[in-house]
């Protein structure tokens, strides 16, 4: 029997306006543990994964149990699903002696998710920018925090996408990209101060706010206690801000603002290393 734990890291997408496009790793992470040989296969993603993983290696499917820990909050917009898909991919790289290479394991937890912008973050670390299978990737300074505040409200992915619009102005879209290219530009170059301003978004916060009502008061919250700014965290529920300076005010400004609706706050980092493995394959004799 070989058993492999792969440490997969959170992830905030959108940051606003890059909708499917940008992400970030964080420092919150699930330890996802493949145990082969096992009598009887997990459900769900994980055999979704697996499905996947050996159809495209042409590897003969084998048996294998799952097990999950760590901190990563289901339907929170901090892509947990990620974390259990790509955990199971890597895993299984591992066990047949690492047969694709790590773009291909993305490409894959992309194909799975339906959009790209939390796998690449996942499996590469730092700040990622994704254009269909190609993709750019920047270190994040630790001087920059990520501030988030996870309500206890869960919300899917599937629900957040059917209230969006089919169609936006020429002039909010032309917004939309302003804004995304400048946290591009700020992140690549390190920056961070040109973030600020730079989150509004025209795509999917404000018809998301009708399923988590006090978005605008948190990341206005969030601004006025010295934030650079501040987004909904994928389809949500978490909500990021971003600061370089009084995480804890900018934590705390957030809470208040929710008013009656339960939620904790998380200061984190970015994590620039993604996808790696925490236990190498042994074999039981």
């Amino acid at each position: 029997m070989q058993q492999v734990t792969v440490r997969v890291p959170a992830s905030t997408s959108n940051l606003g306006p890059g909708f499917d496009c940008l992400g970030v790793a964080l420092r919150i992470h699930n330890d996802v543990t493949v145990t082969r040989g096992a009598k009887s296969r997990s459900q769900g993603v994980t055999e979704e994964a697996a499905d996947l993983f050996f159809h495209h290696t042409r590897r003969a499917p084998f048996s294998f149990s799952v097990s999950i820990t760590g901190n990563v909050p289901p339907s929170r917009g901090l892509g947990s699903s990620v974390t259990v898909r790509l955990g199971v991919l890597h895993a299984l790289n591992a066990l047949t002696g690492n047969c694709v290479d790590r773009l291909s394991i993305f490409q894959l937890c992309a194909q799975l998710e339906g959009h790209p912008d939390n796998a690449a973050p996942a499996v590469f670390g730092g700040f990622t920018v994704v254009q269909g299978s190609a993709f750019q990737r920047f270190e994040v300074s630790q001087r920059l925090h990520f501030v988030l505040l996870i309500p206890e409200l869960e919300i899917k992915t599937s629900r957040a996408r059917e209230i969006l619009p089919s169609r936006i102005s020429r002039a909010a879209a032309v917004d939309n990209c302003a804004n995304a290219c400048v946290i591009t530009a700020a992140f690549a170059s390190g920056n961070y101060r040109n973030l600020r301003g730079a989150f509004a978004d025209h795509l999917h916060q404000p018809y998301r706010k009708k399923l988590i009502p006090f978005l605008p008061r948190v990341i206005a919250g969030a601004e006025k206690a010295g934030a650079l700014g501040a987004f909904l965290s994928g389809s949500g529920s978490t909500i990021t801000a971003l600061t370089l300076h009084s995480p804890k005010k900018i934590a705390a400004a957030m809470l208040r603002a929710t008013e009656s609706t339960s939620a904790h706050t998380l200061i984190t980092r970015a994590d620039n290393r993604g996808a790696r493995l925490v236990r190498s394959p042994i074999a039981d004799h």
